[in-house]
């Protein structure tokens, strides 16, 4: 092949690639639905292809839309409500596990209950279910709130979807009214300037091939609409997947504030009342047994009070033990007393034996005495 024909077959190849791509843009353009049609004539009619700006400008507001829409993607995909709803709800969790029933278990004797003193258990529990009362209550305001801001959000989430289907339907437009300009230049604005080149204008070469450059960047511009839409296509399922997935964060969190809640109070307060009742019952079993305990301790205290009373009552004033202890003591005193004087009569008897000797022996020495006086003394008289 020459270098002459080289480009001639190039240029026909363009030629019936442009034809292809103009029949299936035709195709396209046939199929625009009736009702759209006027707004594609008007956004086709706003394109010169002449002009470089307006095929650069040619759907840049309805393309900037992405840019919005991509942001309120991002917004409703870290979606800060959905987490914090979340983490309420795992503390609300913790906080009904946290509460233990088993600290009603009373831990003190049956007086300590009987006078009040038992009952400090089962109010410091109490107490602590009031507590947690109004913790539950809190976390039902925050998520209460959470819902409100989830439904708030579902609702914006509609108006975005609202507004990203315009942005797809606006896309679709000036890909259509493209495609339609770029048909008209294929099948009358080329022809055209290609007949004033056979004709010998010798500036109708550079004005066709400007037009067919023109045209080329028309097309790539709606390639680029084309992209764009398939992003606003994309957007429109992400977005009502992120609602449903609020309107069911929603459902769950006014199902939890309308039956969880409300349950798990009714289940604690059934729990607080049983508790009284078996506490009641308790103290009733534990009064019975101490009044059968004190009856049985009673009535033996009766028996041995009774036997130590008999045996007293059916005593005699004496006992006979004492009597014959005391007759014994008598005999032996009457005795004592016999012997003494026995003993005080012989020694009385030895005593005047002893006395009368005494008085001999006196006179005998007094007799011995006068015997032995001086002559011519009187005596003295004994």
């Amino acid at each position: 092949m020459s270098e002459t024909a080289a480009p001639q077959a190039l240029t026909e190849a363009a030629a019936a690639a442009r034809d292809a791509v103009s029949a299936s843009l035709q195709a396209a353009t046939e199929q625009v639905p009736e009702a759209r049609r006027p707004e594609i004539e008007k956004l086709a009619a706003q394109l010169t292809i002449t002009d470089p700006g307006s095929i650069l400008r040619f759907g840049q507001d309805a393309q900037s839309r992405a840019t919005a829409a991509a942001d309120a993607m991002l917004e409703g995909a870290r979606n800060r409500e959905a987490g914090e709803a979340g983490q309420t709800l795992s503390n609300l969790l913790g906080t009904l596990r946290g509460f233990d029933m088993s600290g009603l278990e009373p831990k003190t004797g049956f007086f300590a209950r009987l006078f009040g003193r038992a009952r400090a258990e089962t109010a410091r529990v109490v107490q602590r279910y009031e507590t947690i009362k109004g913790q539950v209550e809190e976390v039902g305001d925050r998520l209460d709130t959470h819902r409100t801001r989830l439904l708030e959000d579902v609702e914006k989430l509609e108006r975005l979807y609202g507004a990203t289907l315009d942005w797809f339907h606006a896309l679709g437009d000036h890909i259509a009214a493209g495609e339609m300009v770029i048909t008209r230049v294929d099948r009358e604005a080329i022809p055209q300037v290609e007949r004033e080149v056979s004709g010998g204008d010798a500036v109708a070469a550079q004005r066709l091939r400007d037009l067919r450059a023109a045209r080329d960047e028309l097309e790539r511009r709606v390639h680029d609409l084309k992209l764009t839409r398939q992003v606003a296509m994309q957007a429109l399922p992400s977005i009502r997947l992120i609602q449903e997935n609020d309107k069911a964060l929603a459902a769950k969190i006014q199902s939890v504030i309308a039956n969880t809640v409300p349950l798990w109070r009714q289940q604690l307060a059934q729990a607080l009342a049983i508790q009284n009742m078996r506490e009641a019952g308790r103290t009733l079993k534990e009064a019975t047994d101490l009044t059968n305990e004190l009856l049985t301790a009673n009535a033996e205290r009766l028996r041995q009070g009774n036997i130590e009373a008999r045996t007293q009552l059916e005593r005699g004033v004496f006992d006979i033990e004492a009597v014959k202890k005391a007759n014994a003591s008598l005999v032996a005193t009457i005795e004592d007393s016999l012997r003494i004087a026995t003993d005080a009569q012989a020694s009385r008897a030895a005593a005047s034996k002893e006395l009368e000797k005494a008085e001999q022996d006196i006179r005998r020495a007094l007799l011995s005495a006068r015997a032995a006086a001086p002559s011519g003394q009187p005596r003295r008289p004994i």
